[in-house]
């Protein structure tokens, strides 16, 4: 069984995703030092404004604190970024299907980030057929043999095993393609289609 291993995400974007489609077992990385300015707690969407960043606030921790005991701020976010997710997709040709799948993630308590962020990753990858398994670390391990935690950091990285396959966006006329996006982007605009361009944009 091949396995990777990526850090806690809110709505991954292509690049992550990739891995999640190519590799059959995901082991979540829980142990590590929760950082700012990532995105375990941070998605961007296409809006008709252009890119738009949600981010999800967190209690800040006194000194370090791990990922898997980061708690949610407050539930506020949660009407904001479901309302710019309907406002940005909802002209989108798959919004009307997933939009019920969707919603009880920002109308359910949540305590913990990661939780919320397994959850959610898990019913994107029930909603795009994919078929791969998830578990979460045991202990913080240096190194592992499938490594991309780094994909969490907003700054680009060089990744030769990925390489973006274009699809259909709603503003793509008037923005052209935007590349590595959440994947909410993908999901609300190819559905269930959206197995195959993460398919294609992993590299061998």
């Amino acid at each position: 069984m091949s396995t990777v291993v990526l850090s806690s995400t809110y709505a991954g974007n292509i690049h992550y995703f990739s891995k999640i489609a190519h590799f059959d077992l995901v082991e979540t990385e829980v142990y590590d030092n929760y950082l700012r300015q990532t995105y375990r707690n941070r998605c961007q969407i296409a809006t008709a404004d252009g890119i738009m960043d949600l981010t999800i606030p967190v209690e800040k921790p006194d000194g370090k604190c791990i990922v898997r005991d980061i708690k949610i701020a407050d539930e506020a976010w949660q009407k904001l970024h479901w309302g710019a997710i309907m406002s940005a997709y909802n002209s989108s040709p798959y919004f009307e299907y997933y939009e019920d799948d969707l919603r009880p993630f920002y109308t359910q308590k949540y305590k913990y980030l990661a939780d919320f962020n397994q959850e959610l990753e898990e019913c994107i990858c029930n909603l795009i057929g994919c078929k791969t398994d998830f578990c979460r670390t045991q202990k913080y391990e240096k190194e592992y043999s499938k490594d991309f935690r780094n994909l969490v950091l907003i700054k680009p990285i060089e990744d030769k095993t990925f390489k973006q396959e274009p699809y259909y966006q709603i503003f793509k006329q008037k923005y052209d393609f935007i590349e590595n996006l959440s994947i909410f982007d993908l999901l609300l605009n190819m559905g269930n289609e959206s197995i195959l361009i993460l398919k294609k944009s992993y590299v061998e």
